[in-house]
This record gives structure tokens, sequence and C-alpha cells, in this order.
């Protein structure tokens, strides 16, 4: 009657729904209900057991995105804690060259000169590589998203609404103002 390759407990619920469809194979006798009674008890358990298989893949799961947002959170901290660290590599040769000419008693005027162009260089070479550019905007027409207009005046040979001077250079970091420029701005 059984199929060798379904398990009893499908062969138990299969006799049982069809069973229960026909109404006269129901009414035939008490075996097969008797039958589809012992198996309940056996279909329970495996239910049951699948739930805890289930539960414990769930219990697994919850762990895993536990410790993928723990792992997340410590990447995010890290990348705030180093995200400087290519900028003062680039920075510590600035201050070896500064601390070094300060380290000179009987240098030459021209000599400390040519040390000061070549820290600036690198002092330079070190903000290029942080990708931090200087605003210079002498001559340029204002700009008040880059300038910061500390006065207005008559400035000849500046067309008006121009920047007519710098007082102080403005650096932007990344395409975003870090600080504006400081400028008189020629008069209309």
């Amino acid at each position: 009657m059984q199929d060798p390759e379904t398990p009893a407990s499908e062969s138990a619920a299969v006799g049982t729904d069809t069973g229960a469809q026909n109404g006269a194979e129901h009414a035939a006798g008490p075996g097969p209900q008797t039958h589809a009674a012992g198996d309940s008890g056996s279909e329970l358990q495996q239910a049951r057991d699948r739930a805890g298989q289930y539960y414990d893949q769930f219990l697994r799961s919850k762990a895993e995105a536990e410790n993928m947002r723990r792992r997340a959170q410590e990447d995010v901290a890290k990348a705030y804690k180093f995200a400087i660290e290519s900028f003062a590599e680039a920075l510590v040769p600035v201050a070896d060259s500064l601390e070094q000419a300060l380290h000179l008693k009987d240098a030459a005027p021209e000599a400390m000169r040519e040390g000061i162009e070549l820290t600036l260089r690198q002092l330079k070479a070190a903000f290029a590589k942080g990708n931090l550019k200087e605003i210079d905007p002498a001559g340029q027409k204002f700009d008040p998203h880059f300038h910061q207009a500390i006065s207005v005046a008559p400035a000849e040979g500046v067309a008006p609404n121009h920047v007519a001077a710098v007082l102080q250079k403005g650096w932007l970091i990344a395409d975003r103002v870090l600080r504006p420029a400081l400028v008189t701005v020629a008069q209309a």
C-alpha cells in the first residue's frame, strides 16, 4: 500500500486527507482514523523539531547580524581615528625641517630663505596630498561662497565687484570651503 520512497508520516497524512475527502472511505472503519491519531503525535514532534531548528537558525542569524553591526561600528571608529594618518605622515617632514632650522645658529639669510622656501614646498606638497587647495582670488569676481569681504573700496584698474586685494588666502578641502579668503572688493 505504501510507496517505498514516501515516508510513513506523509503516507498517513495523504491517507487521512483522502479519507476526509471521500465520505465512503471515512465511514468504512476506524483503521485510518486510528492510524492518523497515532501519527499526529509523531507529526507534532516533527513540527516541534523543525520549529527548534528554525529557532536555532534565527538565533544564529541574529548573532551574526549583531557581530556584523559591531564590526561595522569598529571599522567606522577606526576610519575616524586614522582618517588623517596620511596627512599627518606628510606633515612630519615639514616639522623636521622647521626643527632643523631652529637649531641653526649662524645661518646666512640667503640659506635661511632657501630653507624656508624648501619647507614651504614640503608643506604645500603635504596639503596637495591631503586634497587641501589654496584660494587666491586676486582679480576674480567676488564670490561669497569662497570669499569673505572685509571692506569695499574704490580701486583703480579693478572692475567693480571684483577682488581688489587679498588680505588672507582661503582654503578648500575636497572642494569644500575650509576657510574663505579675506578680501577687499572694488566698489561699483
